[in-house]
């Protein structure tokens, strides 16, 4: 019978905790952690077992220690960091460098011979060591007669070490097939940790073109720091998850001041935003977004959201209870809304009732059922965790289909995680400027954020868009994903959040 150990530090109940969180964002810009507690607290508690630490003030001092507390913070920001990544991620953004981008930059670069690529945010290193793979295949017989660089950043040292041991298990080669598996790798013998079952080495020629070195993000945000190299190509997939929406916006201009002409830059599917168009052109290319300097490409063409003067309205009927347990298809209208109350739920409409019992039985052979008739009726069986996996594949497949986008936006409120709501609002909206539903709907979660100037502009766009169309096509008109609303239900219950909304200003 094993003795009980010591009791383990608890962060959460430590009153240093909240300094210790604010000074780890900070330092790191990992706002992920603002709403998630929980993750935090289970990454320091594994430090705090590591170095021995008795508590967050114990830790804290730790971290301010000299070169011990620097290299304290370095195994910190591994561990905060989620480093899953394999090679060849994200089928469609490779399958884009291969057919458009690189040999775009090949093209343009012929007469100089160079190109230089920045994998920034690079984890392990299956990013940099699949562009590695892919330039070296498309260069081909030439590659000799042209200088290649491809800088690899990351912030956590722990990532860099693996990355430049260039070995990795199964699971990160899951997408590439047995034969190009022993044309880039050979493989190792069963070894103990991750070489249980026999692992694999990066072959040295696709070694040479990658080098790696630390860095923070963070430090593109800085308008006083120094641009430094410039790329024909840069990467930075899944990093921008940890920032707020600030940071992300300045870290995105950095980067596109360190693009050379004709340059092309990657970000994460979930990542765009409206905000970029204000510094970059966004490529639209099959199955994803690529973006370049505005110089660089033809401007898309700009969609103008007008502030419109908001009609004379009745007062807004605040209803008992949550908006949890609202529809969309109350009469009359929109259910109205107060800046208290939270995001309403979307119902199908009852045109999709007849295949919801087939849907929830998984009995959709002969219905005609759609992916998103599924992820909806699926969630409003109170079955979120089946609707959130059916989500997730239906984005692999498409991961800008703007109304997908949006059923992640509300999918991701009811789950509790208002970052990804907003992030994926935002992406629908990057998608589609007048999806006229999702305005509407980021409007009342800014609401329920605490943020009403930004709320007070999402709703001024439904209003704005859901009029027009009420004028153009008629007030009855069905907005898509509405679920039978018309646009001019949607005019009148955006104006009186609206109105409700300036109201709360006010008055406060």
């Amino acid at each position: 019978m094993s003795r009980p150990g010591p009791p383990r530090p608890d962060p959460g109940a430590d009153p240093a905790y909240a300094a210790l969180k604010a000074r780890i964002i900070a330092r790191t810009g990992h706002h992920y952690y603002v709403d998630k507690d929980d993750l935090l607290i289970e990454r320091l508690r594994r430090r705090f077992r590591e170095v021995g630490a008795a508590d967050c003030a114990a830790y804290a001092a730790l971290l301010s220690d000299g070169a011990q507390g620097e290299a304290e913070w370095a195994r910190l920001e591994a561990e905060i960091t989620v480093g899953e990544t394999f090679f060849f991620r994200y089928a469609e953004q490779f399958q884009a460098l291969r057919e458009r981008i690189l040999p775009a930059l090949i093209a343009a670069r012929a007469s100089e011979r160079t190109l230089r690529i920045w994998s920034a945010g690079c984890s392990t290193g299956a990013e940099p060591y699949s562009l590695s793979i892919l330039v070296q295949e498309l260069l081909g017989d030439a590659l000799p007669n042209w200088r290649v660089s491809i800088l690899a950043t990351d912030i956590s040292a722990e990532a860099l070490a693996t990355a430049r041991a260039a070995e990795y298990g199964r699971w990160a080669l899951r997408t590439m097939p047995p034969a190009e598996r022993l044309r880039y790798f050979t493989r190792l013998p069963p070894a103990p940790g991750i070489r249980r079952e026999g692992g694999y080495a990066l072959r040295p020629e696709f070694r040479g073109l990658v080098r790696f070195e630390r860095g923070n993000l963070l430090t593109l945000a800085d308008p006083q720091a120094r641009d430094g190299e410039r790329f024909d190509l840069i990467l930075c997939r899944n990093v921008l998850i940890y920032f707020d929406a600030r940071t992300v916006s300045a870290v995105v201009r950095g980067l596109g001041r360190r693009l050379r002409p004709d340059g092309w830059l990657l970000l994460g599917h979930a990542e765009p935003s409206p905000a970029f168009a204000g510094f970059l052109d966004a490529v639209s290319l099959p199955g994803t977004v690529a973006y370049r300097t505005l110089s660089d490409a033809p401007a898309l063409p700009p969609v103008v959201l007008a502030e419109p003067e908001l009609p004379s309205i009745a007062p807004p009927v605040v209803r008992g209870g949550a908006l949890a347990d609202a529809t969309l298809t109350d009469a009359p209208g929109l259910p109205a809304v107060s800046a208290d109350e939270a995001m309403p739920r979307t119902v199908i409409s009852a045109g999709a009732a007849q295949r919801a019992q087939a849907i929830l039985l998984h009995d959709v052979s002969d219905q005609g059922v759609s992916e998103r008739d599924r992820i909806r009726v699926l969630a409003d069986a109170g079955d979120t965790g089946s609707a959130w996996r059916a989500l997730r594949i239906a984005l692999d497949r498409d991961p800008t289909d703007p109304a997908l986008r949006f059923y992640e936006g509300l999918l991701a409120r009811a789950l509790g995680r208002d970052a990804e709501a907003e992030r994926a609002l935002r992406a629908a909206l990057y998608l589609d400027r007048g999806f006229v539903m999702a305005h509407y709907h980021l409007g009342l979660l800014l609401i329920a954020l605490d943020r009403p100037g930004e709320a007070a502009r999402a709703l001024d766009n439904a209003i704005a868009l859901s009029q027009a169309l009420a004028e153009a096509l008629g007030s009855d008109t069905v907005l898509p994903e509405g679920d039978g609303v018309s646009a001019g239900d949607v005019a009148v219950g955006a104006a009186a959040a609206r109105a409700a909304l300036g109201r709360g200003s006010r008055s406060s």
